[in-house]
């Protein structure tokens, strides 16, 4: 099979014309660099948890998954379970939309600097008297446009209706809207806030809007402990912004080449993964 994809975490292999296998690696990156480190069972936990929420959601909007088991995979994974058990699916080869559909549901990141500035974003102007991380009264989505290379490029909701039709881009934004309100009722009843997250959409060979990339991960969202939240203050999270933080307190965000982790760092990591798995799907 041919390796189309080295990603920062997952191997993409085209399967066939219409297939996909995807490998969720133990590669973590940070400020866009891939670190010089791996998270041991990192990408078995990604895989987890993507597959159970895709599971949880398939009822909104079906998603890419074909197969989650070795044994139903290309003969070239199954021979080696050591490499690929347990973090490797077979999917649906989609067209996808060069967007991310980035969902807050507290004022946080991005938000809260345009918030503290006066100023709107994603051509949205959040008024009030709010506190860091505090909920918002309603998740906004804020539309981003996927970048060949570089950073994303967040986007108004009216380049977004003229990008791609008023009627689709309502529709995405619902549909996103939908997915995080269920999992994050679901997540806050198991100790977990998810504060933002993003999803992709794509569609399949015959022309079905599907939901694909990964679901409500450490990787792809913000996780907080429900119990240490309290508005006002930078929440305890389970995600990799403690990596984020040691990077920046050691002077390391966005260097190049790529900084090891110290030991302490990645147990502590690999813990933080394990923990949300835990939590949300047992």
């Amino acid at each position: 099979m041919k390796k189309i994809i080295s990603g920062k975490v997952r191997d993409v292999y085209e399967v066939n014309d219409s297939q996909l296998a995807i490998v969720t690696t133990d590669r973590i990156s940070a400020f866009d660099v891939i670190l010089n480190s791996t998270i041991p069972g990192k990408g078995i936990a990604l895989n987890t948890l993507s597959n159970f929420w895709f599971a949880f959601t398939e009822d909104i909007i079906p998603n890419h998954l074909i197969a989650t088991q070795l044994h139903q995979m290309p003969s070239e994974f199954n021979q080696h379970p050591d490499l690929y058990a347990e973090r490797t699916v077979l999917v649906k080869k989609l067209r996808m939309l060069p967007y991310e559909f980035v969902v807050r549901g507290y004022l946080f990141g991005n938000l809260w600097a345009a918030y503290q500035a006066g100023e709107s974003f994603c051509g949205q102007q959040i008024s009030g008297g709010y506190r860091l991380a505090e909920q918002l009264p309603i998740p906004v989505v804020t539309p981003a446009k996927k970048a060949a290379e570089g950073h994303d490029e967040y986007i108004s909701m009216e380049q977004l209706a003229d990008e791609l039709g008023k009627d689709t881009a309502q529709k995405l934004c619902a549909l996103s809207l939908a997915l995080y309100n269920r999992c994050n009722q679901y997540a806050k009843e198991r100790g977990i806030l998810i504060a933002d997250t993003k999803f992709e959409f794509g569609y399949d060979e015959q022309g079905a809007l599907t939901l694909g990339d990964e679901l409500f991960t450490p990787d792809s969202s913000r996780f907080w402990d429900a119990a240490a939240y309290q508005a006002g203050q930078s929440p305890k999270s389970y995600d990799k912004q403690f990596v984020r933080d040691w990077l920046i307190d050691h002077h390391l965000d966005g260097v190049q080449p790529a900084p090891v982790l110290p030991d302490e760092v990645v147990a502590k990591t690999a813990e933080i993964y394990r923990q949300c798995v835990e939590r949300l799907t047992r």
